[in-house]
């Protein structure tokens, strides 16, 4: 799920065209922090999260969807 949701969050804030940099201003926090997101290295917080998906402008669903070729 972490990893998942790492890429998730990154697939999004490209399709955005955020910088990683960017993203973290807009939702407060720290680079290194949103990178370890990303990576799936760093297990967010329920707070970081609900800040990175509403700075992107998406549901809280959204970065534990699966990818379309996994949906049956």
């Amino acid at each position: 799920m972490r990893s998942r949701a790492g890429l998730n969050l990154q697939r999004i804030r490209r399709d955005k065209g955020f910088s990683q940099e960017e993203l973290a201003h807009w939702a407060r926090v720290h680079q290194t922090c949103l990178s370890g997101v990303e990576d799936g290295k760093r297990n967010p917080s329920i707070g970081v999260l609900e800040r990175v998906v509403a700075a992107l402008g998406v549901g809280t669903e959204e970065p534990f969807r699966r990818p379309r070729a996994e949906r049956r």
